[in-house]
């Protein structure tokens, strides 16, 4: 596989040309452990192609991964999925679809409906324990399009934080009943294109969907991808992506995705095999002293202990966890961890002896917050920050989710009830943002 980006950097490096262009540290910064990323960090000179207008190096490379992916296309973000997440849903707005969501949405989703003043029906999840996961019942899919007049988007993040994977291939033909546009948020399963059988969204039907390529594969931070299935919206989904990007994306994230496709070229189907043997093994070595909460392999999520406490131990042993709260702890394993990390990791959790804990309650019943103004005019509204126990019958302005894992208690314009207090309470939010 030819490798576009990383080439053309390794070219423009060995010429060692006067660099009188962006950025300012001219790729001769320093002298620290950094120093030897910088000649590889550039701007759009001749021949480096353009991130949204891409028809050289960057195409090149694009055209790889929607190969590898299977997809009608798949495009770069160097902004994370919520630069994919934007696009998405600005792609929606132009075809004037109703949004259809499920609550489990990650901030990023809230933010691009503030930023283009969309409206949200929500479906609620069955949630067990736990907001960050929950069932979703499709006969609430059903009846959302049913009873819509609009042209309808479907918008569900599988897997969710906890590794919970929807039935997106049911959801799928769901949609293609009611006319609507499946999208599916994907961050978290970028390497789902590669199990076999593949359970990947595009694979199984969506029309759009976004991965985090550094969330679960050998990428840099920032790196991300949007696929397209549906091929009405091949041509337009650049110039979506361009209202919302910065217009000097970093080379080295997106020479990072370019390398990226040599791995899933050359190794991901066999590290995935590898990996999820060894997951089930260390399933099995653990089973007498752990709960596994029901996800895909490569979240692997405790639940029955006090997840602080446990996290904390961890810690202590040198490991450190993706997230954790009072109901579990997440362990996100990519296809690069090795034999001695699974080793590791079972030794130490073998050596821990902490007690299982009863939560109270079961089934969370999540408020379904009344909405008295729009989203947009709520966060654009004057505000003032108080604490959540006095914010009862208030407007929420802001919404308060830290990240990880970023999921929405109470949305902006929503009515703060007294289960929204409780909620904020259980997950350590102390003080909330309400409209004046």
């Amino acid at each position: 596989m030819q490798l576009p980006i990383y080439d053309f950097l390794l070219k423009y490096y060995n010429k060692q040309e006067l660099r009188m262009h962006m950025p300012g540290h001219k790729g001769k910064v320093g002298y620290n452990i950094l120093s030897s990323i910088y000649p590889f960090d550039i701007t759009e000179i001749d021949g480096a192609d353009s991130l949204f207008e891409a028809e050289g190096i960057i195409a090149e490379s694009e055209r790889n991964a929607s190969v590898l992916f299977k997809t009608k296309a798949t495009f770069y973000s160097a902004q994370g999925s919520t630069l994919c997440i934007q696009a998405m849903l600005a792609l929606m707005k132009q075809e004037n679809r109703r949004i259809i969501a499920v609550r489990n949405a990650h901030r990023a989703f809230l933010n691009a409906c503030i930023l283009l003043d969309l409206d949200v029906e929500w479906i609620y999840p069955k949630y067990e324990n736990s907001i960050l996961s929950g069932e979703i019942d499709i006969d609430d899919i059903k009846s959302a399009l049913r009873k819509t007049t609009k042209p309808a988007c479907v918008y569900v993040t599988s897997p969710d934080y906890m590794g919970k994977m929807a039935d997106i291939a049911l959801i799928s033909t769901v949609c293609m009943e009611y006319n609507a546009i499946l999208i599916v948020d994907n961050a978290h399963g970028a390497h789902l294109a590669f199990t076999s059988p593949t359970v990947h969204p595009i694979a199984l039907g969506a029309d759009l969907c976004c991965d985090s390529a550094h969330k679960m594969l050998p990428a840099l931070t920032g790196a991300a991808y949007l696929h397209i299935g549906n091929e009405r919206y091949v041509d337009r989904a650049k110039s979506a992506m361009s209202l919302f990007a910065s217009t000097s994306p970093s080379y080295l994230i997106l020479a990072s995705l370019d390398l990226c496709n040599l791995y899933l070229e050359q190794s991901i189907e066999e590290d995935i095999n590898r990996c999820e043997k060894s997951i089930l093994l260390l399933k099995s070595a653990l089973s007498s002293k752990y709960k596994f909460y029901e996800s895909e392999p490569f979240h692997l999520t405790i639940v029955g202990k006090d997840g602080v406490k446990l996290a904390g131990r961890l810690k202590e042993q040198g490991i450190q966890p993706e997230y954790y709260d009072g109901e579990c702890v997440v362990l996100l394993i990519s296809p690069i961890v090795s034999g001695k990390d699974f080793s590791r990791l079972e030794r130490v959790l073998m050596g821990l002896d902490l007690p299982d804990t009863v939560v109270e309650g079961g089934e969370i019943i999540f408020p379904r917050p009344q909405r008295v103004i729009s989203m947009k005019d709520a966060v654009f509204s004057d505000y003032e920050e108080i604490g959540v126990e006095e914010s009862v019958n208030r407007i929420c302005a802001g919404v308060k989710a830290p990240c990880p894992p970023a999921i929405p208690i109470v949305v902006s314009g929503e009515v703060i009830t007294g289960e929204c207090v409780k909620i904020l309470k259980k997950y350590g939010i102390s003080r909330i943002n309400v409209v004046k």
